[in-house]
């Protein structure tokens, strides 16, 4: 071996080591939970740290006895191992020690418990509901919701051959175009369902995650002291669009939430007013460009030329240049057995009244057909 490949393969190593003891390649390198930003995340965390420390206090002990052994009952020492098949007493001690130790956890452990499932006396109530693959939150209170998808420069970053890179976008893949927002130091009650298969609604900084299954609701809270944006993901492997469905809670001031629940029933009110009159083709145009963009072309392609053997094109395809009722059933009711979900209530009128119109008159498709919202809610 020469001189210069043995220099290497120590100063190697040598480099890794000294960046690691200096900090300067730690910067995202965490052995430990998070803390979070809720008190009941800083109890798991304090719980975490007591059970750690008993732990480790155990270790020493036990080490510690079987290194004094190994070294003061050595063959070199003359030591002649004593003959006994069992000791009453010790089985006692070993016995009893443990029991103790646990049963002592076992009562801070158990007011943390409870803590996580007292539910009373909530400020506010969100429900959150996972679907394939996004996740939709409804303000039961304020009587709004709306649904929180992956930020478009993500998606956009993804898809097959777009010839993109990570680095250039903001939180790439963890960022989306929703974030849920929640005023700070107010008890939230969050309810978690599926709409389709299990989900799980995972926040790090919240101290806990909670499976959102279908035709069940799993209560959970939390009272975030810290304004800040907060990001998670689904926790629950839910087909192939499980890496797109992140989650991103933003923590404002009690005075910038309510602000911002005033814009939001106003545009609410907006797209109730957009849903009674008739739109022209243009506007239905760039209004399903970004429907289509935001939801259907994770599994249907930007191009429209889908994913071959997994999702059928939509370019050229029987349900998009074929008879209009069918396309709008397909779009609102799905197709069972497969990945194509009904959109009838995932969707506003005027949200599938568009992306049918994009898809019946983008890429090859040229059938001259426009879909008006009072359509659509003549179908439901």
């Amino acid at each position: 071996m020469s001189v210069t490949k043995i220099k290497n393969l120590f100063l190697g190593p040598a480099a890794v080591l000294l960046l690691f003891f200096t900090g300067a390649a730690r910067a995202e390198y965490k052995v430990n939970m998070t803390q979070g930003v809720t008190p009941l995340s800083h109890d798991i965390y304090n719980l975490h740290m007591l059970i750690l420390w008993v732990c480790v206090v155990i270790g020493i002990i036990v080490f510690s006895v079987m290194i004094w052994s190994l070294f003061n009952h050595r063959k070199s020492k003359g030591a002649v191992a004593a003959h006994f098949h069992h000791s009453t007493k010790a089985e006692i001690v070993w016995t009893i020690i443990p029991i103790v130790i646990l049963v002592t956890l076992a009562v801070p452990a158990t007011k943390v418990l409870e803590e996580m499932e007292d539910v009373s006396n909530p400020d506010m109530t969100i429900k959150v509901t996972g679907y394939q693959w996004r996740w939709r939150y409804d303000y039961v209170d304020e009587g709004f919701g709306f649904f929180s998808n992956l930020a478009k420069d993500s998606h956009d970053i993804s898809q097959l051959d777009s010839g993109k890179n990570p680095a250039d976008a903001d939180h790439y893949l963890l960022n989306v175009d929703k974030p849920l927002v929640v005023p700070i130091n107010e008890k939230i009650r969050i309810l978690t369902t599926g709409a389709d298969v299990i989900h799980s609604w995972w926040v790090p900084a919240l101290g806990w995650k909670r499976d959102a299954i279908p035709g069940y609701i799993n209560e959970s809270w939390a009272k975030i002291t810290k304004p800040g944006i907060y990001r998670g993901q689904c926790a629950e492997l839910c087909g192939k669009g499980h890496g797109f469905m992140p989650i991103v809670v933003k923590a404002v001031t009690e005075d910038e939430y309510y602000d911002w629940v005033g814009e939001q029933l106003a545009t609410a009110q907006q797209e109730s007013a957009g849903a009674e009159r008739t739109w022209t083709k243009d506007e239905l145009m760039k209004k399903g460009a970004e429907v289509y963009g935001s939801i259907c072309a994770a599994c249907h392609q930007p191009n429209g030329k889908g994913v071959p053997g997994a999702f059928p094109a939509l370019d050229g395809s029987p349900i998009a240049t074929g008879p209009l009722d069918a396309h709008i059933n397909r779009v609102m009711n799905g197709k069972p057995g497969t990945a194509m979900a009904a959109f009838k209530t995932q969707l506003n009128d005027v949200d599938i009244a568009a992306v049918i119109t994009y898809e019946r008159n983008s890429w090859g498709n040229h059938t001259g057909d426009v879909v008006q919202p009072a359509d659509i809610k003549a179908k439901r």
